[in-house]
């Protein structure tokens, strides 16, 4: 199975949140996750990125993948 790591949208219209999650890469980008790391939300300001560094960490050395956009938003942290 090839994992990744990406943002999977919630809120509601015109108000979005994100959660940083660990998914299957087949999957939709809202489809079922295997574990839900943290979340970012955009509308704050500063955005406001909050996560579980020890699980991030994990699941890269298992050999998840990271979307640009959450290698972006752990990397500014």
């Amino acid at each position: 199975m090839a994992t990744v790591i990406r943002l999977t949208k919630m809120g509601r219209k015109k108000k979005p949140f994100y959660r940083i999650v660990v998914t299957d890469s087949r999957k939709k980008r809202d489809g079922g996750w295997i574990e839900s790391l943290g979340y970012y939300n955009p509308l704050v300001e500063p955005a406001l990125v909050k996560y579980d560094a020890q699980r991030l960490e994990y699941w890269k050395n298992v050999g998840a993948k990271m979307s640009e956009r959450v290698a972006k938003l752990t990397s500014k942290k």
